[in-house]
């Protein structure tokens, strides 16, 4: 939902900048469904939850998890006479709240952290069902990560456990101050303690009652179709390193459907694709769980699986993407003749980028070997043909290397492992051709890679005659 601020739910509460994740934040109004907040502090999370809660009139709960002890959320537990307990409730307790808000959960002590699963997911506590708890919310700074050791981050602020994270059917960043226009920030500064007007609370209030009203006949438009899609993203996602749970793909399809809705209050002719990118936005929970997200590869895995979900059930361009094999799946391309050059090369490119060396060497041969080179545009039909060449043509190698030098080191285990092949045999000019060019092309770092190499390249014919019988 693109908005300006006068025709933002969220800035006529007096929460401002917010319109990028206004269409999350209204979805699981809709929807009722756990949302969790990230981002640094004093970016307006606490500010907006808490100006929800006043618009429509919420009994709510906000805990700091930080310090909280589970009596806090339960009241004292007593003898009840009868070998049970009973809890004696206190005005903070959870019990007759509508909405709860753990703001700090990432500082939460973890063995609280796992009695906040049923409340969270199960609107439960101790079993017992919270009649009038709808609304699950949390916020957090974001965590830590073990590939950023020296980025700023705030101390005591642990990723959450990948469970907890998974809860939650939300995960949306907050836009930061710097990310704010002037006139945004200016309004920040502005408007900052205004009580919520009346009227912007009605208007919060029907629009949520709207989209409530609009959820049925969504998801009988969209199911589907969603359906395929949750599998093809999730399946591509995959591919760029990132897991998604069963729970999380179920998760997803009801995201898209409660996004789309509230799309639909504020944009009557909002396209379910954008919806859908804006969900998979927010709905991926491993930023929580300290976890890199690349937003790039998020955006591309969107945009190939939507195109793939309106495609025919039979188009091959679907099994391609379930293919978590670069190799296989180039090869598959290649096999599948209702497929364009243009799109056979941009499968097989990308498979030479991510493969290994051998391995994209042995899908070059493979691909010339075959024949289905001839299917492939000029630029990549050159790359597979260097490729080839190197294991196809004898290799020369001319070099003085020091002595006691890594380079010597792997120049003697390249000689090695060849003189452990059987001349006759007719993979070994190959593989003497190929571990002589990695070696001449410096791609053998350490002595270990001349094994990797090799490997790679085994596997990979063995996969193109697997493939091709």
């Amino acid at each position: 939902m693109t908005q300006n601020g006068d025709s933002s739910l969220l800035a006529r509460l007096g929460v401002i900048g917010m319109e990028a994740i206004e269409p999350v934040v209204l979805g699981a109004l809709i929807g009722g469904e756990p949302l969790l907040l990230i981002g640094p502090h004093g970016t307006g999370k606490s500010y907006l939850l808490a100006r929800v809660a006043a618009a429509l009139g919420l009994e709510w709960r906000h805990y700091n998890a930080s310090l909280l002890n589970y009596d806090d959320l339960v009241g004292y537990p007593l003898p009840d006479g009868q070998g049970g307990l009973r809890f004696v409730r206190t005005p903070a307790s959870i019990w007759d709240a509508q909405a709860v808000f753990l703001d700090e959960i990432s500082r939460c002590r973890p063995d609280l952290q796992n009695k906040l699963f049923p409340i969270v997911h199960e609107r439960r506590v101790q079993g017992i069902l919270l009649e009038r708890l709808v609304y699950r919310w949390a916020a957090m700074n974001p965590p830590a990560r073990d590939d950023e050791p020296d980025a700023d981050a705030y101390r005591g602020s642990e990723p959450l456990d990948p469970a907890l994270a998974d809860r939650f059917a939300f995960v949306a960043e907050v836009p930061t101050w710097e990310g704010l226009g002037e006139r945004q920030q200016e309004q920040v500064i502005l408007r900052s303690g205004e009580d919520v007007s009346p009227a912007a609370a009605a208007q919060l209030l029907a629009a949520i009652e709207s989209g409530r009203a609009l959820l049925p006949e969504v998801d009988r438009a969209l199911r589907t179709q969603l359906a395929t899609y949750v599998r093809l993203v999730t399946a591509v996602l995959r591919h760029a390193g990132i897991e998604c749970s069963p729970r999380r793909a179920a998760t997803l399809l009801r995201n898209v459907v409660v996004v789309h809705a509230a799309r639909l209050v504020r944009e009557p002719a909002a396209d379910p694709g954008d919806s859908a990118c804006v969900a998979l936005g927010s709905s991926l929970p491993h930023r929580a769980a300290g976890l890199p997200v690349d937003g790039l590869k998020v955006l591309a895995a969107h945009r190939e699986a939507w195109k793939a979900a309106g495609l025919a059930p039979h188009d091959p361009r679907r099994f391609l993407l379930l293919e978590p094999d670069p190799f296989r799946r180039a090869l598959r391309a290649v096999g599948a003749e209702s497929l364009p050059p243009v799109e056979v090369s941009g499968v097989v490119a990308d498979a030479l980028a991510s493969l290994p060396a051998g391995a994209r060497h042995a899908l070059a041969a493979a691909l010339f070997e075959s024949g289905g080179a001839a299917r492939l545009v000029a630029a990549v039909a050159e790359q597979c043909a260097q490729l080839y060449a190197v294991v196809a043509a004898p290799q020369d190698v001319h070099e003085s290397v020091a002595s006691g030098s890594m380079r010597l080191g792997v120049w003697k285990r390249v000689v090695v492992t060849l003189a452990r092949h059987d001349p006759a045999a007719p993979e070994t000019p190959l593989v003497s051709n190929l571990l002589s060019g990695l070696f001449a092309a410096g791609e053998l770092a350490v002595p270990e890679d001349v094994e990797r190499a090799l490997g790679a390249w085994r596997r990979g014919r063995e996969t193109a005659r697997e493939l091709a019988a």
